[in-house]
């Protein structure tokens, strides 16, 4: 079958002895095609002749793969990062992931879909204690896409705040925090996690919350620390990465970029808390987050 794919493609406009091939099809009806292709295809499919690869770097193709908003995503960047871009150029730049306000916040567009991603780090939000080192402190990991998380050794008041102002195409998303039970370091190559300082999360439950500025508002609680052991007397949510959901929110036009607040506390002065890393926060459409657990 893959001789015959690779012969058919090769066929020239006259078609040679076994009649007319993929090489024979007008460069314009292939970008038809490609309209109707995911990212991926196309670029797999414009590796067979010149008439594929010529529609695959068609404007027209690649500017239906864009988010519907891509001229305003484009405004928050200096012109020079996206000067002269073919319209092929622009999806692959916010594919790769595009880094803004200092490295706090990072947009990209989901390879498959096309659906605008937005990421925030833990460095823009405001978090109670975070400049006493007695209670906080910046850990560097290459674990997070901003290299850096913040780890809680031990607090009473735990809260954290953050809010975003961000032109996100409509769509449905989730808005989720991700966390981390234990401090984390590598040991001779290994990935080893110290849970010294964890403790308090299984006591009372932290309050996830936000508000966008069209009025929707979502609110989940849950204990962060599983005390229920597996058959390894472990606990279940300790030493790895939990985006722990806090709902949905509708966006349902391009007009006016939405303004999402969102907070995490656990403000009950009752006991002490610690041994938590806080990544970021992270905003996805709910048809890419659920596609992603079924495909773990």
């Amino acid at each position: 079958m893959g001789a015959s794919l690779s012969n058919s493609a090769e066929g020239g406009a006259n078609g040679g002895d076994n009649g007319p091939g993929l090489g024979d099809i007008p460069e314009a009806c292939v970008a038809c095609v490609f309209l109707y292709l995911t990212p991926i295809e196309i670029c797999n499919l414009a590796r067979l002749n010149r008439a594929f690869r010529g529609a695959a770097s068609s404007d027209n193709v690649w500017e239906s793969k864009l988010p519907v908003n891509y001229q305003d995503l484009l405004q928050l960047l200096p012109p020079d990062r996206y000067h002269d871009f073919s319209k092929k150029d622009i999806f692959s730049l916010f594919a790769r992931s595009v880094s803004l306000d200092d490295d706090t916040k990072q947009v990209w567009v989901d390879k498959v879909t096309g659906s605008v991603c937005l990421s925030i780090s833990a460095r823009a939000m405001s978090i109670t204690g975070i400049d006493d080192r007695r209670y906080w402190s910046w850990i560097p990991t290459e674990e997070s896409r901003f290299q850096v998380v913040a780890y809680l050794q031990q607090i009473w008041w735990f809260e954290v705040d953050g809010a975003v102002n961000f032109p996100l195409p409509p769509d449905i998303y989730t808005l989720s925090f991700r966390l981390h039970l234990g401090k984390f370091s590598k040991r001779m190559g290994r990935r080893v996690t110290n849970y010294e300082h964890t403790h308090g999360w299984d006591i009372k439950p932290v309050r996830f919350e936000f508000t966008t500025s069209d009025n929707q508002h979502a609110i989940s609680e849950c204990c962060l620390d599983d005390m229920e052991a597996d058959e390894m007397k472990e606990s279940l949510k300790r030493g790895c990465w939990i985006e722990y959901k806090v709902g949905e929110f509708i966006v349902t036009e391009c007009e006016s970029a939405p303004e999402i607040r969102f907070s995490m506390k656990q403000i009950d002065c009752t006991h002490s808390k610690g041994g938590l890393c806080v990544d970021s926060v992270s905003i996805i459409p709910s048809d890419l987050t659920k596609r992603r657990m079924v495909s773990k």
